[in-house]
């Protein structure tokens, strides 16, 4: 996943508010009390979009991601803008931390895409033991709302001047999954367009399948809330966040 699709991620996603992203994580890291200087390890941390303001805001940042390529892009953003920030390609479901950290993070859908409930259980397993005790697990999920009925079994397009794509959904009501195929067309320096083909799969975990599997975990002072809102989830959002803690 990602391989080919890495080149063209950041142009894709560039009507993304990742600012409002990261400040939005600040606000749940110190209401589970993660201060400013703290150790945070960022899973699925992509091409470093949320780990690089995360830095900047005064956490001390490593990221982790399976993509070779999207390690590479945060490694080279993180350079140009000046940042020491360690990046790590891992498996989230088999983290394995040199020493215990203060808080972990599975920013921008990285939960969806563990696509069986034995995986997220594995992940919040790993995270368990990775952390301290008071520290706190944080994620985002794209909601089950949104999975079934804005992705669901519809086809998407986007047209900007030097990228555009057409993506595909099907939604798997036995598995709970979309399956995304997405064509991406990317504009060369000639003018001609490359075509990438991308395949992704993502589960709809709901509210209470992840709070039952973290507690189970042995998390604490599990806490739901809506699309960058510090209020309860709303029926019809689009994006969960979740805070849990070890005790």
């Amino acid at each position: 996943m990602y391989a080919a699709f890495a080149g063209v991620y950041d142009a894709l996603m560039a009507q993304v508010d990742y600012a409002a992203w990261a400040a939005h994580y600040d606000q749940l890291m110190q209401l589970c009390h993660v201060k400013k200087g703290a150790k945070c390890v960022e899973c699925a941390c992509g091409s470093g979009s949320i780990t690089l303001p995360l830095r900047k805001m005064g956490y001390q940042m490593t990221g982790v991601d399976l993509s070779e390529e999207m390690i590479a892009l945060a490694m080279e953003r993180a350079r140009k803008e000046g940042q020491m920030i360690p990046f790590i390609r891992q498996d989230m479901c088999q983290l394995q931390l040199p020493r215990k950290t203060e808080c972990i993070l599975a920013t921008c859908d990285g939960v969806n895409y563990l696509t069986s409930p034995e995986k997220v259980k594995q992940f919040f397993a790993a995270a368990f033991a990775g952390l301290k005790n008071g520290g706190a697990l944080i994620f985002d999920i794209s909601s089950e709302y949104k999975l079934r009925n804005t992705l669901g079994n519809n086809t998407l397009t986007c047209d900007e001047e030097d990228v555009a794509y057409i993506w595909h959904n099907r939604f798997n009501e036995k598995t709970a999954c979309v399956d995304m195929a997405l064509s991406i067309f990317s504009k060369r320096a000639d003018g001609a367009f490359d075509r990438i083909e991308e395949r992704q799969t993502q589960r709809a975990h709901t509210k209470e399948e992840l709070s039952q599997w973290l507690a189970e975990a042995g998390f604490e002072q599990v806490q739901v809330f809506g699309n960058l809102r510090m209020t309860a989830p709303r029926s019809n959002d689009e994006r969960l966040h979740f805070c849990a803690v070890k005790p």
